[in-house]
């Protein structure tokens, strides 16, 4: 664990405690943090998350590369760290005594955070809720009685929660906001050496390590069949920071400094289950979406998830949009059966666009972030 601050707290400043443990919760918590910083000049955050939030001014305790594990029998294995950061993050907040305390998503860690402070009174901010509506249905009981403001950012969260009692308020989901591109294509392009004729089927075997060991070897050869099939074809891989790929042969490209440039000028894509997919929707590249669990985890999972689909695509649209290959069914010919069609002008590629349009309309308006931000500061007034 970094150094623990215990600097005591600014009356004049408002002290905000916000915890993300993924790289996805790090970019939303420092697009948080920059607006509340637009909006309250007096506002210092401390807490953990990475490098986005780092540079967006947060005091990190505890970097969110080592927090980000995923699975049962991966956090059993991490047990004893994890209540180390848990009883150090206790005794600081605490300390600090925070005006308020935002969390985002990684609710194994975060629910468990909130009983353990409830009783100090400080307020709790819930932003980028926990699926619960997909599996743990009964940890909406821990957001009624420990959060005072529950902040959903899928369009059917906010009536999911209503039945159940939790006044949940919509703000759009972040991915609406309009981003302008590091790169335009002509200099992502030039970046990597392609020619305008050239195909890009990108490749998105996940976020962290333990993701990439399981998808990355089906992956990599079903992609080099899928580009056997054409000389136009290349493939380029979103890495994320701190992912190994293993092997990786010399004709396929990299993009780590932004992958989501990938994204935005593929042609087509096969992305691991999570942030990536609803990505692909937003930059309207075609997508299948694939993921494999260890044994014991996949086991457990098929017990307790009763949801249709993984894809939050297709969860939108309440319908199969993106082809889903899930572990036994994550094979090289599956994936080249999917994938090959969209790389091309078909009636799959077009069907696919089609209910993309339907997925963006449904995340609402751009200004999830301001909104959010107005929300928590208006609870601090």
């Amino acid at each position: 664990m970094g150094t623990v601050i215990t600097s005591p707290r600014n009356p004049n400043v408002k002290l905000f405690f916000i915890v993300a443990g993924e790289d996805s919760g790090d970019l939303h918590g420092a697009r948080l943090v920059e607006e509340i910083r637009q909006q309250e000049s007096n506002a210092r955050f401390v807490g953990h998350g990475g490098n986005k939030m780092a540079a967006a001014g947060v005091e990190i305790l505890e970097h969110s590369d080592k927090l980000a594990v995923m699975g049962f029998t991966e956090v059993v294995k991490h047990l004893a760290y994890f209540k180390k950061v848990m009883r150090t993050t206790v005794e600081t907040i605490e300390q600090l005594y925070p005006t308020r305390i935002i969390l985002i998503d990684y609710p194994g860690f975060n629910l468990r955070l909130a009983r353990y402070i409830f009783h100090l009174g400080i307020p709790i901010t819930y932003f980028i809720l926990p699926q619960v509506w997909a599996w743990k249905e009964k940890r909406v009981k821990i957001i009624r009685k420990y959060f005072d403001q529950v902040l959903s950012i899928f369009p059917f969260e906010k009536e999911w929660y209503r039945k159940r009692k939790v006044a949940a308020q919509f703000i759009g989901h972040p991915f609406a906001e309009k981003s302008a591109a590091a790169l335009t294509q002509d200099e992502f392009y030039q970046k990597h050496g392609l020619t305008a004729d050239e195909k890009l089927l990108v490749l998105f075997p996940g976020s962290r390590q333990q993701e990439v060991d399981r998808h990355w070897p089906v992956f990599l050869p079903a992609a080099q069949k899928i580009a056997q099939s054409s000389n136009s074809i290349r493939i380029i891989v979103g890495r994320a920071p701190h992912v190994e790929l293993n092997p990786l042969p010399v004709d396929i490209l990299v993009e780590s400094d932004d992958p989501q440039l990938a994204l935005r000028y593929g042609q087509a894509a096969l992305v691991a289950s999570g942030t990536a997919t609803l990505e692909a929707a937003v930059y309207n590249i075609p997508a299948v979406v694939a993921y494999r669990l260890s044994a014991p985890t996949y086991y457990l999972a098929r017990l307790m998830v009763r949801l249709p689909y993984v894809a939050m695509v297709n969860l939108i649209a309440g319908r199969q949009v993106v082809p889903e290959l899930l572990q036994n069914q994550l094979t090289v010919g599956n994936i080249k059966q999917a994938v090959t069609p969209l790389l091309n002008n078909t009636n799959e590629r077009a069907t696919l666009l089609s209910g993309y349009a339907e997925v963006r309309r449904a995340l609402g308006a751009p200004g999830a972030y301001r909104l959010a931000a107005e929300a928590i500061l208006a609870e601090t007034r």
